[in-house]
């Protein structure tokens, strides 16, 4: 009897445990990241550099590893990442997240999340849709968490 009370415990509490294991970490940093990440998109479809400014650690220690190359420092991903390819190639962006997973442990944080990204080519007018898988790595100082490494690759997941 105590076995089956023990087992129906458990079957009521799974979905529960599941859903929290998405997130791990204290609350407020968890929800603090995913702002960040909501700043992040923003800052992408925008190629607001102010934005991108708040968003990242000021720092040469910084990176960004994606399918054309990797940066160091913040100069070089504003420069490189943002101005060059977001709003160089561009004339419209679009990124959309999904199964976003956010990890903190201490002053330390991470994210992964899937993404499809629709846009507008500059020079000829026409759409372009890509997909990727991304890893975020955030640095909490001062109080305030920061971005401080970015990897992406191709997403080869079907879209659920």
């Amino acid at each position: 009897m105590a076995s089956r009370i023990l087992l129906a415990g458990i079957v009521w509490l799974m979905p529960a445990f599941a859903a929290g294991q998405t997130d791990t970490g204290q609350r407020k940093d968890v929800a603090s990241i995913h702002e960040l990440i909501a700043q992040y998109v923003k800052a992408v479809d925008t190629v607001d550099l102010n934005l991108l400014s708040q968003i990242w650690w000021q720092s040469p220690e910084v990176s960004f590893v994606y399918p054309l190359g990797e940066e160091h420092g913040f100069e070089a991903i504003e420069k490189q990442v943002f101005q060059k390819i977001m709003d160089g190639m561009f004339s419209t962006r679009n990124l959309e997240i999904r199964a976003v997973e956010v990890h903190v442990n201490g002053n330390a944080g991470w994210s992964e999340f899937h993404w499809t990204f629709h846009a507008t080519m500059r020079k000829d007018g026409s759409a372009v849709t890509t997909r990727g898988v991304e890893t975020q790595v955030y640095r909490k100082e001062s109080g305030k968490w920061r971005l401080v490494h970015v990897h992406y690759s191709e997403d080869r997941q079907p879209v659920p």
